[in-house]
């Protein structure tokens, strides 16, 4: 059908690390479903108007413009001639959700401004074409943000957000023509301009590499509002943004060649709910190129071998653009992911609509205890720099947590912020906590994770940027207790009498299914029985899917169950077909059959007990034999607690910090506790401890935790309250059926 999008050229050549699994066309029932998804898109209000359109393309022209004379003037200045300032110039590109077709009303556009080699980063781009933009009047929230991993100017012009990126290449002028998907275009750079670069080039190789441009948009529209109302699409905390979900929905179209949007939709799910992580999903083979840039490659480096969700991009240097993912996150995907392929297995027999695909997720429904992170400043200014800082550290919350109870204790970070209106210059982060399935909690067991949120918090407020005011308290909080603003027009809903356990599997009920899952299904994100090719997503003989039986070929071929059942002839074909394919795709991986891409598992237990911290004005050492470290198993790397002494000397070395933190003195064992007891020592409270004392938080804590409250940024009193105030009882929950404990 070729009225939903022209084959890409490159459909006559093999796209992907192996062969379709199903080429046949598509049905009219396959047509209508995807009309059905068209029009529940365009409802959702995922198209721009035409009017809107022609702003972005006015915008970023008069934006190519503007560069193109920031370059003429960095010539000038350099002492260049006035033929060569002339030559000089600047261009802009586009990539991310805008040049793949798939941006919303009102989204960012990505933009790569390439400069020449003698307008550098900081005092050209950062400065003079910061003082350019700063001085016109349609330019608006214009911040530099020259420390991030890829160093970005945020504006919006004209009403239009833009991030804009800049690479200075080795050349003196850029030509009109220049094409950056060349590798020359890497050579003599620095690493921030390689990554600058690679996001337009990933962009335009995964064009490429799709077989049908405009099914894949379509898709992908799909997968990302998808994402975003399940709670799954944010990079930052630990889940997949819009790069990693275009690449996971092009593998499917490179699988499914000639399939409709409806179809790659349901197939996404069935593919990524079976698939073994940590194998890679790939679009391409992994260049080593000529450059001597590091790749992604689990045989030579320790830690891309660490990486539990890998999906690597397709041009050189290829790299892993989910290293962000952690355990808990995972599982919580992984649960989505099956949820998914339920509802579409009853869509295809029509039992279920797209509405029920996209029902939001009840987040502060699906826990009993939660992790609740306020923070605040002093200013607008000093808020948005302190917010950029916080929002880029939370993954580590998770990842501590995760390494100190062993990933026994899991965290489903919620992906935004909250506000209230009545306290302005203040955000609010929360993040829900479950007993890991499948481990039995004893008699009186509880997770005491005071210590790991002392530790976040010192390195916290390690910001270089840190200022008077800055300020971060967590606190733990019952789902009764968490506050109206989060809901919806600040009203709390009624209770759910649906039980916890099946909130992320409410597709089951809808569709009739009365399948049961062993208990460990949900935490290990994939059945047991699952196997799935070594590099690539085709299933073999046995797969089973959502604990039972799937005809063979039903996953292999991508056919429906009712085509299955007709018993077609194709099916002895098909099977000597995929037998023939596994022995390709093994060869023909990017990586030895024997290489083992899984993450190594470190059974450790972790006895800690925090020494002495002496102020700044006080002197001595740490008590001698404080820190006792027990490992069990020595076959991959320690991930302990960091050295807190270490941590607070350089942060009162900080000449914004001096006198902030005092020391704590304490015993704690790591990990589930029976029992714990904790001797603190403190004098006075500073302003910063009133100020989250009587500033309307406490009222947010169980009575029981409540005790003094400690922050980082304090400036006379020990950071460790008399009471452990975050202290998780587990006991008195039901035992873990679904997405909480």
């Amino acid at each position: 059908m070729s009225s939903y999008g022209s084959i890409n050229s490159a459909t006559t050549q093999q796209l992907g690390l192996s062969n379709p699994i199903f080429t046949g066309g598509p049905t009219e029932f396959d047509a209508i479903k995807t009309r059905e998804l068209e029009k529940f898109l365009k409802d959702a209000g995922l198209y721009e108007s035409q009017e809107e359109a022609i702003r972005r393309e006015e915008v970023l022209g008069r934006l190519d413009q503007i560069v193109k004379t920031w370059v003429k003037n960095i010539t000038r200045a350099n002492g260049f001639n006035e033929q060569l300032v002339q030559e000089a110039n600047a261009k802009i590109f586009t990539f991310g959700s805008y040049r793949l077709g798939v941006h919303g009303p009102g989204a960012d556009i990505d933009t790569l401004c390439v400069g020449p080699s003698h307008a550098t980063r900081d005092e050209a781009f950062f400065g003079e074409l910061y003082r350019m933009l700063a001085a016109m009047p349609e330019i608006e929230e214009l911040r530099p943000v020259p420390d991030a991993h890829v160093p970005v100017l945020n504006f919006k012009f004209s009403g239009v957000s833009i991030d804009l990126l800049y690479a200075n290449v080795a050349l003196f002028a850029i030509p009109e023509d220049l094409d950056i998907s060349h590798d020359s275009v890497l050579q003599n750079v620095d690493e921030q301009t390689v990554r600058s670069l690679n996001g337009c080039r990933v962009t335009d190789q995964i064009l490429r590499l799709v077989p049908n441009i405009q099914n894949f948009r379509t898709t992908l529209r799909c997968m990302r509002l998808w994402a975003k109302r399940r709670g799954v699409y944010s990079n930052v905390r630990g889940f997949l943004g819009g790069i990693n979900w275009a690449l996971l929905v092009a593998r499917i179209c490179q699988l499914y060649p000639n399939a409709l949007p409806s179809v790659l939709v349901s197939r996404f799910f069935r593919v990524y709910n079976q698939w073994r992580w940590p194998n890679p999903v790939m679009l391409c083979p992994i260049q080593e190129g000529s450059l001597g840039l590091p790749v992604w490659d689990p045989r030579r480096n320790f830690r891309d071998r660490q990486h539990l969700m890998p999906i690597i991009t397709p041009a050189y240097p290829c790299m892993n653009s989910s290293y962000n993912v952690s355990t808990s996150t995972l599982r919580v995907m992984m649960e989505e992911f099956r949820r998914g392929n339920e509802i579409c297995e009853a869509l295809e027999t029509n039992n279920a609509g797209w509405m029920t695909l996209f029902e939001p997720f009840p987040f502060f429904e699906a826990y009993k205890n939660y992790l609740q992170i306020d923070i605040a400043a002093e200013n607008d200014d000093d808020l948005r720099k302190w917010k950029g800082w916080i929002e880029s550290r939370l993954r580590q919350l998770t990842l501590k947590i995760e390494r100190d109870t062993n990933s026994t204790l899991q965290c489903h970070p919620h992906p935004g912020e909250f506000s209230e209106k009545s306290r302005p210059l203040h955000y609010y982060y929360f993040m829900g906590l479950r007993r890991k399935e499948g481990t039995n909690a004893q008699e009186g067991e509880q997770f005491d994770i005071r210590l790991t949120v002392e530790e976040f918090k010192h390195s916290v407020c390690m910001y270089q940027s840190w200022s008077h005011g800055m300020l971060i308290h967590v606190c733990h909080v019952r789902r009764k207790n968490i506050p109206d603003f989060v809901f919806p027009g600040g009203i709390r809903p009624p209770p759910t009498s649906k039980p916890v356990g099946e909130l992320l599997s409410a597709a089951k009920a809808k569709s009739g299914s009365g399948r049961k899952r062993k208990q460990d299904d949900v935490a290990l994100g994939i059945d047991a029985d699952v196997k799935v090719y070594s590099n690539d997503a085709r299933l073999l003989e046995n797969t089973s899917c959502s604990g039972k039986k799937r005809k063979q070929d039903d996953v292999a071929l991508g056919t429906n169950s009712k085509e299955i059942d007709s018993g077609l002839p194709v099916e002895k074909r098909a099977k000597e077909r995929i037998d023939a394919d596994v022995k390709g795709i093994s060869n023909d991986g990017t990586f030895p059959e024997n290489t083992s891409c899984s993450v190594l598992e470190v059974e450790e237990s972790v006895m800690f007990s925090p020494p002495v911290l002496q102020s700044a004005s006080s002197s001595g050492s740490p008590e001698p034999g404080k820190a006792n470290i027990v490992r069990e198993n020595t076959n991959g790397p320690f991930v302990g607690h960091g050295s807190p002494v270490k941590e607070l000397d350089e942060l009162e070395n900080d000449a914004g910090l001096t006198n902030q933190v005092q020391g704590f003195i304490g015993s704690m064992k790591v990990g589930p506790i029976a029992k714990q007891e904790v001797a603190t020592e403190g004098k006075g409270a500073s302003s910063s401890s009133k100020w989250l004392q009587n500033g309307g938080l406490d009222e947010l804590e169980p009575i029981e935790l409540t005790g003094p409250v400690s922050t980082v940024a304090s400036a006379s009193t020990s950071v460790a309250p008399r009471k452990p105030i975050i202290r998780l009882n587990f006991t008195s929950l039901p035992k873990a059926t679904g997405s909480s404990a």
